[in-house]
């Protein structure tokens, strides 16, 4: 006998090929099941592979008992009323919360991975008629607009590079530039956590040859890779106590008392809104509110100010009244009587 020298595949790969195929034969049973009129042709389109690996999918189904058909009417494959694959028992309000899910993450900004959607069609094609109209009316009537994200559009990949080397504990290099160094930088971090704050997603990450994690924000990586090294990540490392009273996602080295008293016209609408998680408020008889915090630093809560001029005072402390006045001066400065960029 001739000796095979052909490489064989590893077991992981063999294992990882058999999964994707899995994975893929469910795809195809999902589109036949779905509202729609999925053809062969169609259905390779979807999953960008050839009509005849289709027909092997196919095959794979009929083998499982899968009673799919060919509608001659509908010029269509369908799979014969009455025939499911056990499901999970789930309530009226998990299928709502599972739907409301899907919405959430096919938001932009939010849409970093597959999200919740796939998992909503497989239940809409697995489960009773009444589960999967449900789940497609709550998709329907739920919506997500404007909510104001940084453009993660291009970081999809850099997300999901984040997640798998927290999850497989390893560490991460790459190119990370920002608007106050004058060139990018080069880093190999061990990666703590990935978390959405305000309008960003953002990397907790250690540097190596440092002893104190640091903030990254996502859309800064130029380039990042994992790396065959393991990372090392404390096990009592607490997200909340490591931003503490920071006001967003940077913390400052002082910790301040800080209060703002509204007026009448904007309390209603300041106290619709927990803006930190030390707020408290306190009601005046004219009308008017105070709001106050425990803030580490001040550098953040003064943009938030801001957004309330004409409308808020700073009763403390004295140094972020200072930090106002100094963003409002600046404004006037830039917006008085000179000429706008342009005007002849």
């Amino acid at each position: 006998m001739p000796k095979d020298d052909r490489p064989r595949r590893s077991d992981s790969d063999r294992r990882l090929r058999q999964a994707a195929r899995f994975a893929r034969v469910l795809r195809v049973l999902e589109l036949i099941q779905g509202r729609g009129r999925s053809t062969i042709k169609e259905i390779a389109l979807e999953l960008e592979c050839s009509e005849r690996t289709i027909f092997r999918d196919l095959a794979v189904l009929e083998m499982a008992g899968v009673p799919y058909y060919h509608d001659r009417e509908d010029q269509c494959l369908r799979v014969r009323p009455g025939f499911h694959f056990p499901s999970v028992n789930l309530s009226d309000d998990e299928l709502v919360g599972q739907a409301t899910a899907a919405t959430l993450t096919s938001a932009p900004g939010l849409d970093v991975t597959s999200g919740a959607g796939p998992t909503t069609r497989k239940l809409q094609v697995s489960s009773r008629e009444k589960a999967a109209t449900l789940l497609a009316e709550v998709e329907r009537v739920t919506s997500v607009f404007d909510l104001k994200l940084a453009d993660h559009s291009r970081h999809h990949e850099t997300i999901k590079t984040i997640q798998w080397a927290l999850i497989k504990r390893q560490r991460l290099t790459g190119s990370y530039a920002t608007p106050y160094e004058p060139k990018p930088k080069r880093l190999e971090l061990h990666p703590y956590r990935l978390c959405l704050v305000k309008q960003s997603w953002y990397l907790i990450a250690r540097p190596e040859g440092s002893d104190q994690p640091q903030t990254y924000r996502v859309p800064r990586f130029k380039t990042l890779r994992p790396l065959d090294a393991p990372s090392v990540v404390p096990d009592n490392f607490n997200l909340k106590v490591y931003f503490g009273d920071a006001w967003g996602v940077y913390r400052g080295d002082q910790s301040y008392v800080v209060e703002v008293r509204f007026s009448k016209e904007a309390a209603d609408l300041v106290t619709e809104t927990t803006w930190h998680h030390t707020q408290k408020i306190d009601r005046h008889k004219d009308g008017s509110v105070t709001l106050g915090f425990q803030v580490d630093g001040l550098n953040e809560v003064v943009h938030w100010v801001l957004g309330w001029s004409g409308r808020a005072r700073v009763v403390r402390p004295p140094e972020l009244r200072g930090m106002l006045l100094e963003h409002l001066r600046t404004a006037l400065d830039l917006n008085g009587n000179d000429p706008v960029i342009g005007d002849n």
